[in-house]
């Protein structure tokens, strides 16, 4: 029962940091006006969750190297080979939507050089930012807490629950202070609460899910560096942000269930082929193991 008890507390923190947000956020707007307060308890709680990752380590007696972290020099050589093997996975994905016509080129974009490099540097930065935001707390943090004191696969699939659902606890309804009590952002916490039992976001959730347990098999079973996870994050968010700046989702495609409406590329195709991926890195393994018993 404890066990089962522990795999809510990840929740509970979370729910607990994100009404701290709401209270910040109350205030902020006060002195703000017209601030989104949705999109300022949203950002305030992932600030929150990140900061609680070090006392969190001291209270589980988690090491740096217990969530994946190494020397500088190896850190940064495993973020490269996780950005080829990120590349390389996600490539055939985006391949398939233009073939498909899904994707279709943005003829409104202004096609220079300098237009092209800005797109592509600037998505690259905001796609380690959240990558380094994001995998200390899912592949360091909760995947580590989880695989000391329960099975690895059991701390695989809890982990890549709470990534996947992170991405849909929010909502883009919003309010102004100036009119409103301190309950009212709580309400919005419920809207965004509620929005994680949307049949809609199921498609996108999958995906999401797969994305985790990807990762999490990666960083678990090939005991890669947390560098490695942070760079196959970081080239897939930023071909997923270079799609967007370039191409629009052809509503018309009769292949358009492919995708979801999460962000034009997520979708049922995304949970396929890493589906495929990770059972061909099982078969992969099971090969191995055989090879290596019959030497």
């Amino acid at each position: 029962m404890s066990r089962l008890l522990s795999v809510f507390i990840p929740m509970l923190v979370l729910i607990f940091l994100a009404s701290i947000a709401c209270v910040i956020a109350y205030l902020i707007g006060n002195f703000i006006n017209g601030v989104p307060i949705n999109k300022v308890i949203s950002i305030t709680t992932q600030i929150l969750l990140v900061a609680c990752i070090y006392p969190a380590m001291r209270y589980l007696k988690l090491t740096t190297n217990d969530l994946g972290f190494n020397r500088p020099p190896v850190f940064f050589k495993q973020m490269g080979q996780g950005f080829i093997l990120g590349f390389i996975t996600l490539i055939p994905v985006f391949l398939l939507l233009y073939s498909l016509q899904i994707n279709v080129i943005d003829e409104t974009q202004q096609w220079t050089v300098t237009h092209l490099l800005t797109q592509l540097i600037v998505s690259l930065l905001l796609a380690l930012l959240i990558s380094l935001l994001e995998e200390p707390l899912f592949r360091g943090l909760l995947l580590s807490a989880y695989n000391k004191n329960t099975t690895t696969v059991r701390a695989i699939f809890i982990s890549a629950i709470y990534y996947a659902a992170l991405h849909f606890l929010t909502t883009k309804k919003t309010i102004s202070v100036t009119n409103t009590d301190l309950i009212d952002t709580f309400k919005l916490l419920l809207v965004a609460l509620n929005n994680l039992f949307n049949p809609a976001i199921l498609s996108a959730f999958c995906a999401l899910l797969m994305v985790g347990l990807f990762l999490g098999l990666l960083r678990v079973r090939e005991n890669a560096g947390l560098g490695v996870c942070i760079g196959c994050h970081t080239a897939w968010v930023w071909q997923i942000k270079v799609s967007k700046a370039f191409f629009n989702t052809n509503s018309e495609s009769p292949y358009l269930y492919l995708v979801s409406a999460y962000d034009g590329v997520i979708g049922p195709l995304v949970s396929v082929w890493l589906l495929f991926v990770i059972l061909g890195y099982w078969f992969y393994r099971r090969f191995l193991k055989a090879s290596q018993e019959r030497a």
